[in-house]
């Protein structure tokens, strides 16, 4: 660290009772600035010595040292081409001041011109050369940075594949003993060393900074992480508003909160022991690794508190029971300790170059003992969901990616323990660790993605403070802010997982394609016709097409779900954008499908050509409906939600319109399959089009002598007073008949929607009767026609008359 910022550091923690340890002493005068010419020697060394690593197979420098490296003097190089760029700009305007050279014949020109001529001449061929020389230097980095890659990625594939003998053989154990004791003189020889820094560091002038970062050190971990939780805990429920926002940033809290105050008390204790550079580089090297694993390890516990929140149970952001937690709030500091000791053990066993049968089995113990923990882990969680179960409280819910990591977790598991029993340590030990290192971001990005929603859902709220005053500020309306919040949560936890993803394929040292370069070989490349089929290709585009129709289907249920209903479009036209999206999405990922299948269209025109007659006649009329359906959503004549009737007695509401027919439930309850090409070609009503309002009409038959203007207005009255009528257009009743014995009454009123005629016709007929039977108002009755038959008259009377 600078010697300004150890001042400071000082000064801060004994509060200005330390400037006697201030160190006098004159500045250093500044370096003058290297040349372009001598940057570019010194980038093409640094070229050499890569390429000289690269060649020399017993040097021990890190691939991914020289990758950076090589990375390095690439961007160096372009930098140095752009920084040049404006000089070769500046002498091609001095030398187009000067114009062009006497041609020969003409007067000549001034000595003084044409030796500022040859001196600029000569300076743009210089820097011409520096320019072209910086480009190449960049393209050497780059193609050097490739191979270097690829060197990797060979080396981490060589690597999961060695197999050394199974630990339950007695060779595996047997290299270790023999070379037990030259390990245990290595260890003996760098602890002598480390114990001669310590001495040294408590020596004068070393031992009164080393002495007050050990006291500050002490005091943070004694009892800084408690005070900053409590400081944080108080600053969160005044100023931080009550609800989802202050659980997810008192989580946030309580995990910075350990890798701060571990993480700055491991570096203070560094600081100290080495506050005038007595640790010798390797030793330096060592310490400050120490460090990086002191705050990972610290991270870990405090992920696991702030996630299990075992004494706040209100606290906690997973759906997890309180005995779930119980049972688990030890395994993240059994994690967290078992990272450290066996990191210190590689960092240790690198540093004194330990044989390679203790590394091996050292690394087997940790892939054992880290899968062994995780596993115990999930064995628990699964006993306790049981135990809920059996004692009739109701599980709690894990969403579809918990129970594919439970899965993941499961199986590295069981491939790291297999892996160990049969040799394969390498392998057993990458599994394990990243299993750790996963989960660990996993963690982060969910705790990160609860963060982040609850705060943007506070601060767009229409009803929170900051909500309000956005859409009086800025005249937004409600929905608006609720629209701009999901699209912010979505485009926040996209990043996240991409960022998440990079993150974890950082460390492989290679991708998921080199995985299979392998299974490549072996298997080599088929062809059927033209078309080369290729395992690789064909998990590509299998992971291309589930992972578009898996984001499809989220895009398409978040619109439906969250975006459009906090929009002012009606019901139809959220139906119609996201099935619309849905067939555009559909062709894309098909798109991606046969890209990742490396298939074009010269690889398929013999399967179109075979197939074109099938598909002129078969397909004809799902290519029509398939058009029909494209119509129907873009011009939407008919819409979802709509009450059509159609020339073939089918009439009722449209439910959906899929890619071939469109489905109309009918007032039984069951559900009509039309073409879609019926409601183009055919006609269709539409009832409900353009908000179509209903009309109730009613016939009122009255006898002669009744009192026409009281009827009329009694029946107004009724139609006025009913909640479902409107007033604009108002009812009205007419006097339309006057038959004989009978006159009849047209009623009309309307409703706002015709599915509501039925209802409030009902409605006012019962009503409508009622007030005529109290106004003693008779309505006409049906004429009939009595027959009857007379008896026969008697003989006697025939016979007399």
């Amino acid at each position: 660290m600078p010697i300004l910022s150890r001042c400071l550091l000082i000064l801060l923690l004994t509060l200005g009772s330390t400037a006697s340890l201030a160190q006098n002493g004159d500045p250093s005068p500044v370096a003058p600035a290297a040349t372009p010419a001598q940057t570019l020697d010194q980038l093409g060394s640094q070229l050499d010595t890569v390429k000289a690593a690269l060649q020399d197979k017993k040097s021990d420098v890190p691939l991914a040292d020289l990758r950076t490296t090589a990375l390095g003097v690439q961007d160096q190089a372009r930098q140095l081409a752009a920084n040049l760029a404006p000089q070769m700009t500046a002498l091609q305007a001095q030398l187009a001041v000067l114009g062009p050279a006497p041609a020969k014949g003409t007067p000549a020109e001034a000595p003084e011109v044409a030796a500022q001529r040859r001196k600029l001449d000569k300076a743009q061929a210089d820097l011409d050369a520096q320019i072209k020389q910086a480009q190449l230097l960049g393209q050497n980095a780059a193609q050097l940075a490739a191979q270097i890659s690829g060197l990797r990625n060979d080396e981490f594939q060589a690597r999961l594949a060695s197999r050394t003998a199974t630990p339950f053989s007695r060779t595996f154990w047997a290299d270790p003993v023999r070379t037990f004791p030259d390990d245990i003189v290595r260890l003996k020889r760098l602890g002598s060393r480390f114990a001669g820094a310590m001495e040294q560091a408590w020596q004068p002038p070393n031992w009164q900074p080393l002495a007050w970062c050990l006291i500050a050190a002490a005091l943070l971990l004694g009892g800084g992480r408690w005070v900053l939780e409590r400081l944080l805990l108080q600053l969160a429920t005044r100023h931080v508003p009550d609800g989802h926002l202050r659980r997810s940033a008192m989580a946030a809290a309580v995990a910075l909160t350990a890798v701060l105050t571990t993480g700055l008390a491991a570096q203070l204790a560094y600081l100290g022991l080495n506050w005038y550079d007595i640790l010798e580089d390797d030793l330096a090297a060592l310490a400050t690794s120490v460090v990086g694993l002191v705050c990972f390890a610290a991270y870990v516990t405090g992920l696991g508190r702030a996630l299990l929140s075992v004494p706040r149970p209100s606290w906690r952001l997973p759906a997890l029971s309180d005995l779930a937690a119980q049972r688990l709030r030890l395994f993240p500091w059994l994690l967290a300790a078992a990272a450290l000791l066996f990191g210190l053990l590689d960092r240790t066993s690198r540093a004194i170059g330990t044989s390679l049968p203790a590394s091996v089995a050292t690394r087997g113990l940790f892939a054992l003992v880290i899968s062994g923990l995780i596993g115990l882990a999930l064995l628990r969680l699964r006993r306790t969901r049981r135990e809920l179960a059996a004692s009739g409280a109701e599980p709690e819910h894990r969403p579809v990616w918990i129970g594919l990591l439970t899965a993941a977790a499961t199986l590295g598991v069981a491939v790291s323990w297999l892996g160990v029993a049969t040799g394969f340590i390498a392998m057993a030990f990458f599994v394990a660790v990243q299993m750790l290192w996963v989960g660990v971001i996993v963690v982060t990005v969910y705790l990160l993605i609860h963060l982040l929603t609850d705060l943007i859902d506070t601060l767009l709220l229409p009803r929170g403070r900051s909500g309000q005053r956005l859409q009086a500020t800025f005249q937004l309306a409600p929905h608006t802010l609720e629209q701009t919040a999901i699209l912010l949560t979505a485009v926040c936890r996209v990043g996240l997982v991409l960022l998440a993803l990079a993150t974890v394929l950082t460390p492989f040292g290679a991708g998921p394609k080199d995985l299979l370069a392998s299974a490549e070989q072996t298997l080599g490349s088929f062809r059927l016709g033209d078309l080369a089929i290729n395992p690789g290709s064909i998990f590509s585009a299998a992971l291309v097409l589930a992972a578009g129709l898996f984001v499809l289907r989220t895009l398409k249920r978040w619109l439906r779900e969250q975006l459009l209903p906090k929009s002012t479009m009606e019901p139809g036209m959220q139906d119609s954008i996201a099935t619309l999206l849905g067939y555009l999405g559909g062709m894309l990922v098909f798109v991606l499908t046969l890209a990742a299948l490396h298939v074009d269209l010269k690889s398929i025109a013999w399967i179109v050509s075979a197939l074109s007659v099938g598909i002129g006649f078969g397909l004809q009329a799902i290519v029509q409906n398939f058009i029909s359906g494209l119509i129907l959503l873009v011009e939407r004549p008919v819409k979802v939600g709509d009450w059509v009737s159609l020339s073939s007695d089918v009439e009722g509401d449209i439910r959906r319109i899929n890619v071939r027919a469109t489905e109309i439930q009918m007032w039984d309850r069951s559900t009509v399959i039309v073409p879609n090409s019926q409601l183009i070609t055919q006609n269709v009503r539409n009832v409900t089009l353009a908000n179509a309002q209903g009309r109730v009409q009613i016939k009122l038959p009255m006898p002669l002598d009744t009192d026409a203007g009281k009827v009329r207005e009694l029946v107004l009255g009724v139609l006025r007073a009913h909640h479902g009528t409107l007033s604009t257009p108002g009812p009205y009743v007419q006097l339309e008949s006057v038959a004989t014995g009978v006159m009849t009454f047209n009623c009309v009123a309307y409703v706002g929607s015709p599915r509501e005629v039925g209802g409030v016709k009902s409605e006012l007929l019962f009503e409508i009767l009622e007030r005529l039977r109290s106004e003693r108002l008779p309505m006409t009755s049906p004429q009939s026609m009595l027959v009857r038959t007379l008896p026969p008259l008697p003989e006697e009377d025939e016979h007399t008359g």
